[in-house]
């Protein structure tokens, strides 16, 4: 049986498509994206307007990446990989690769500027990344497109700091020899890398809170808390969210960090003013902002309450 018509029999199993994640993929690029695995398609590639565009959007994820690209390029650029980072629709947005490789990969749509979402050349490390929310390996005949059934790739979902898919990084080579060892090994590396650069883009939109790292064990993400000076929960990276079982909702609403991780959020080396306006936060964030009920648990009146926040300038 050909490599065609082995994706058409799995793909049109229903148990196979619910067991297999690699199933469930090549059964999307069939009925959601209209491919045939014989077809002769290479990643779209965009107009130069649309992918200057794309990279301005871009802009602190090319930023923040950069290094670690670079360090990434210098471990594995010698044996016949490429390297790409994408934005989150599969953009491939920057590349890494040998001058000496760089015909056989231009070739196979492996470029800055190409799309290797799932609707654009069915089931590819970075497409099936994107669209599963986890990192992959797709290899050799894992592909659903026959003309890809040559490349092994190694792919990692990057997230902003909200812990939405913004990108991903991903290491591919066209080497016979590249095992099951070899790729658990290149997988590796761009789950450290894209956690790095996920860590990057926390601490740059939370530039001046401080950063805390919170307790996951066994998660290669990082689970990161940004707070304010009174202890309040700015923002939080998905593997934190996880963990702590926080939204965007609980952190819009106010929550300290003492009362998710546990601790006694403390008032040493902190100015009096300082250290009562941040207990007064925790005890209205605790209170849903209801003043009337943080007055109740502090044990004084509403209106003793609100001269206090004004005096401490809380709105």
């Amino acid at each position: 049986m050909n490599h065609s018509d082995h994706v058409q029999t799995i793909a049109h199993q229903t148990s196979a498509a619910a067991s297999s994640p690699i199933a469930a993929s090549w059964r999307r690029c069939m009925t959601q994206h209209g491919l045939s695995p014989e077809e002769a398609r290479t990643p779209i590639r965009l107009s130069e307007a649309d992918f200057l565009s794309a990279k301005d959007r871009s802009g602190p994820l090319l930023e923040e990446a950069a290094s670690e690209l670079d360090r990434l390029f210098s471990t594995v650029g010698k044996a016949g990989c490429c390297l790409l980072l994408t934005d989150g629709q599969g953009v491939a947005l920057d590349r890494r690769g040998a001058a000496g490789d760089d015909k056989e990969f231009r070739g196979i749509g492996l470029w800055s500027g190409t799309l290797w979402s799932e609707a654009s050349v069915g089931t590819n490390g970075i497409g099936t990344a994107i669209a599963d929310e986890r990192a992959v390996i797709i290899h050799r005949d894992q592909h659903f497109l026959t003309r890809n059934t040559g490349l092994s790739c190694a792919t990692a979902p990057i997230r902003d700091h909200k812990g939405r898919i913004a990108a991903a990084i991903d290491i591919s080579t066209c080497r016979d020899d590249a095992g099951d060892m070899a790729m658990m090994i290149l997988s590796q590396a761009v789950r450290d890398a894209a956690a790095r650069i996920e860590a990057n883009l926390f601490h740059r939109a939370y530039a001046g809170a401080r950063i805390l790292l919170v307790p996951a064990e066994g998660k290669s993400a990082p689970a990161l808390l940004a707070i304010d000076r009174d202890d309040l929960v700015l923002g939080a990276t998905r593997a934190a969210r996880l963990r702590l079982n926080i939204d965007d909702r609980r952190i819009a609403a106010g929550i300290a960090a003492a009362d998710l991780l546990g601790e006694d959020a403390g008032s040493e080396g902190t100015d009096l003013p300082d250290a009562e306006r941040a207990a007064l936060r925790r005890v209205l964030s605790r209170a849903g902002g209801n003043v009337s009920q943080a007055a109740d648990i502090l044990g004084i009146s509403r209106a003793t309450l609100y001269r206090k926040m004004r005096r401490l300038s809380m709105n």
